[in-house]
């Protein structure tokens, strides 16, 4: 009996100083939770920076260019590369929870600004430092530019004495073209190519970005024209021309990079020091390597830094 109320007495006495030490501010649970949030803190300050790619294989290889460049300088990366097209990553982007991206400057700023006439590289650069959504920066634009094009098979070129987009004037015959079926809506697609040339064309969606599908209609004649980007290896591989766009149809398609404003100062010098070294050239090399070697994309970046990146 003794000792029991002798243990009761205790507890008695131990809650009393817990409720004293909770009046005189200095609760245990308190303190516990101003150290977890600064620790919060420090971690946000330290945390990775977040590199983005589309879900395209050149756009993978330009990003991990930029995640292995930052991280040869020490700084922590995490990747998030084949997250879908323009309509999926944007918003995550435009939230923070992407760092760092791979742009393409005209088809980026025909996203944010749907009436820009920009086109020239320069015009279309200054546009879309004017239209980027706060908290969001332009880095420097690379010479390297992946445009769509209007392509043709060179038999069809040959036939037809096809150069320029202009002069698909000159065709007699029912032209089809082929590309993802979002052209049919962009402006210039098929509405736009009648207003430029006012030549009537038929549209046939391929959704393959340019692909193999898409060759191959070109080459068998299922479709006389298509979307094809001027950095892909299939030109060459396959006897395609891309009709030059005297008509200025396209905007500039050169390579930026879109970041945070929150990015260190080391990571912003670096991904400029690495945009300004990259050549059109040097982007269908590195496609080559990928479509027909079958590299990946860390392989082919590495092999990019080494020869072109020193710093």
């Amino acid at each position: 009996m003794h000792l029991s109320k002798h243990v009761k007495l205790l507890g008695v006495l131990a809650l009393s100083s817990l409720a004293l030490a909770a009046c005189s501010g200095g609760d245990p649970l308190a303190s516990t939770s101003e150290g977890a949030s600064t620790s919060t803190g420090d971690s946000a300050n330290n945390s990775p920076i977040v590199v983005g790619s589309q879900d395209y294989y050149s756009n993978e290889i330009i990003a991990e260019i930029y995640a292995q460049a930052l991280s040869a300088k020490g700084l922590d990366v995490k990747r998030e590369f084949r997250i879908g097209q323009r309509e999926a990553y944007i918003g995550e982007i435009e939230s923070g929870k992407i760092d760092l991206f791979p742009e393409y400057s005209g088809p980026l700023l025909r996203y944010w600004d749907k009436e820009s006439t920009a086109t020239t590289a320069d015009d279309v650069l200054t546009a879309l430092k004017a239209t980027t959504p706060q908290g969001l920066q332009v880095l420097s634009m690379a010479p390297a530019a992946d445009q769509d094009s209007y392509t043709v098979s060179k038999a069809f070129a040959d036939k037809w004495g096809l150069k320029n987009l202009s002069d698909i004037t000159k065709v007699t015959d029912p032209i089809t073209v082929a590309a993802n079926s979002e052209l049919e809506s962009r402006p210039f697609g098929p509405k736009g190519l009648k207003e430029a040339t006012d030549v009537e064309v038929k549209f046939t969606p391929i959704e393959d970005g340019g692909g193999p599908l898409t060759v191959k209609a070109l080459k068998d004649g299922t479709v006389q024209m298509a979307i094809v980007y001027t950095a892909s290896p299939s030109l060459a591989e396959n006897d395609l021309v891309s009709l030059n766009d005297d008509k200025g149809l396209f905007t500039a398609s050169n390579i930026v990079a879109i970041g945070s404003t929150d990015l260190p100062e080391e990571a912003v010098t670096t991904i400029n020091e690495i945009n300004s070294k990259l050549e059109t050239d040097q982007l269908i090399q590195m496609n080559m390597k990928s479509v027909n070697d079958q590299l990946p994309a860390d392989k082919i970046a590495e092999e990019w830094l080494s020869t072109n990146y020193t710093n």
